[in-house]
């Protein structure tokens, strides 16, 4: 998967945040192969949360910001159909919103970069299809393949504790 990255204030100059989402988007492919599809391109906006605001207002009808938004541009079937070889496919947009995502691994007692790469491992299973909203039993495979993501990455448990 090819990733797009644009990185706007206020997210920090540190960590390397492109870097941080290579390894997240590495992660989330090993638990879900077909996110490694090389045809696959995602585009991946770290914002502010006012950005994020609009963003959820306009295409979610929802007037406040969150920690990520992610606007998938394929159905789970047609991606888990695609093959290997072709014209590049948009796989969809991310947006992570920095406030919102920094008052929450304050809260949780985990570094910035680390609630982030979960953030990102997050977005992109949803960007392939997986959804947490649907049943509790979505929920727990969701988290399951995010648990394993992360700890691909060195990241502990975010479901733990």
């Amino acid at each position: 998967m090819d990733l797009e990255i644009d990185i706007d204030a206020p997210w920090p100059g540190t960590p390397d945040w492109a870097d941080l989402a290579f390894q997240a988007a590495e992660a989330a492919a090993t638990v879900a192969p077909e996110l490694g599809n090389v045809r696959l391109t995602t585009s991946l906006l770290f914002t502010s949360d006012a950005e994020v605001h609009v963003l959820n207002r306009e295409w979610r009808a929802k007037d406040k910001p969150t920690n990520v938004l992610s606007f998938p541009m394929i159905e789970r079937d047609d991606l888990l159909d695609l093959a290997p070889d072709g014209p590049p496919e948009m796989l969809g947009d991310i947006a992570l919103a920095h406030e919102t995502c920094a008052r929450e691994a304050a809260d949780k007692g985990v570094p910035l970069e680390h609630h982030a790469a979960h953030l990102l491992v997050h977005g992109l299973l949803h960007l392939a299809g997986f959804d947490h909203e649907n049943s509790s039993e979505d929920a727990t495979k969701m988290e399951a393949l995010e648990t394993k993501a992360l700890a691909l990455m060195g990241i502990a448990d975010p479901y733990c504790g």
